[in-house]
Protein backbone atom coordinates (compact mmCIF):
# COMPACT_ATOMS: atom_id res chain seq x y z
CA UNK A 1 0.00 0.00 0.00
CA UNK A 2 1.41 3.35 -1.05
CA UNK A 3 0.58 6.24 1.29
CA UNK A 4 2.57 9.18 -0.12
CA UNK A 5 3.17 9.86 -3.76
CA UNK A 6 6.65 11.18 -4.58
CA UNK A 7 5.22 14.28 -6.24
CA UNK A 8 3.28 15.27 -3.11
CA UNK A 9 6.36 15.52 -0.89
CA UNK A 10 7.31 18.87 -2.42
CA UNK A 11 3.89 20.30 -1.54
CA UNK A 12 4.73 20.03 2.15
CA UNK A 13 7.48 22.63 1.92
CA UNK A 14 5.61 25.43 0.17
CA UNK A 15 7.54 28.05 2.11
CA UNK A 16 10.77 26.87 0.54
CA UNK A 17 9.36 27.71 -2.88
CA UNK A 18 8.57 31.24 -1.69
CA UNK A 19 12.13 31.81 -0.53
CA UNK A 20 13.53 30.35 -3.73
CA UNK A 21 11.35 32.61 -5.85
CA UNK A 22 13.07 35.69 -4.46
CA UNK A 23 15.87 36.81 -6.65
CA UNK A 24 19.30 36.22 -5.08
CA UNK A 25 20.53 39.70 -6.13
CA UNK A 26 18.12 41.52 -3.83
CA UNK A 27 19.61 40.77 -0.46
CA UNK A 28 17.79 42.51 2.36
CA UNK A 29 19.70 44.35 5.04
CA UNK A 30 19.30 42.65 8.36
CA UNK A 31 17.19 44.74 10.70
CA UNK A 32 18.14 45.23 14.31
CA UNK A 33 16.04 46.29 17.27
CA UNK A 34 16.51 49.80 18.53
CA UNK A 35 15.44 51.51 21.73
CA UNK A 36 14.98 55.26 21.98
CA UNK A 37 14.67 56.82 25.43
CA UNK A 38 12.84 60.12 25.49
CA UNK A 39 14.23 63.21 27.19
CA UNK A 40 11.49 63.02 29.82
CA UNK A 41 12.42 59.44 30.68
CA UNK A 42 16.09 60.35 30.93
CA UNK A 43 15.20 63.22 33.28
CA UNK A 44 13.11 60.89 35.43
CA UNK A 45 16.00 58.43 35.62
CA UNK A 46 18.45 61.13 36.66
CA UNK A 47 16.13 62.46 39.39
CA UNK A 48 15.55 58.96 40.75
CA UNK A 49 19.31 58.43 40.98
CA UNK A 50 19.80 61.76 42.82
CA UNK A 51 18.27 60.62 46.12
CA UNK A 52 19.77 57.15 46.00
CA UNK A 53 22.43 57.77 48.67
CA UNK A 54 19.89 59.19 51.11
CA UNK A 55 17.60 56.25 50.52
CA UNK A 56 20.36 53.71 51.09
CA UNK A 57 21.37 55.38 54.36
CA UNK A 58 17.74 55.42 55.57
CA UNK A 59 17.33 51.73 54.71
CA UNK A 60 20.51 50.90 56.62
CA UNK A 61 19.23 52.84 59.66
CA UNK A 62 15.94 50.94 59.57
CA UNK A 63 17.76 47.62 59.30
CA UNK A 64 19.83 48.45 62.37
CA UNK A 65 16.75 49.48 64.34
CA UNK A 66 14.90 46.29 63.43
CA UNK A 67 17.93 44.14 64.27
CA UNK A 68 18.42 45.80 67.67
CA UNK A 69 14.70 45.76 68.47
CA UNK A 70 14.35 49.53 68.81
CA UNK A 71 12.18 50.04 65.73
CA UNK A 72 8.83 51.51 66.78
CA UNK A 73 5.70 51.16 64.67
CA UNK A 74 2.86 53.61 65.35
CA UNK A 75 -0.32 51.53 65.16
CA UNK A 76 -2.43 54.67 64.67
CA UNK A 77 -0.63 55.61 61.46
CA UNK A 78 -1.00 52.08 60.10
CA UNK A 79 -4.71 52.11 60.92
CA UNK A 80 -5.15 55.46 59.12
CA UNK A 81 -3.53 54.05 55.95
CA UNK A 82 -5.41 50.75 56.05
CA UNK A 83 -8.84 52.18 56.91
CA UNK A 84 -9.71 53.47 53.38
CA UNK A 85 -9.13 49.98 51.95
CA UNK A 86 -11.33 48.35 54.59
CA UNK A 87 -14.27 50.70 53.97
Amino acid sequence: MKINEPSRVSAVNSYQKQTESRSPGTSRKRQTDQVHISAEAQEMLSTSQAGKDERISRINELKKEVASGTYYVDAGKIAEKVWPFIK
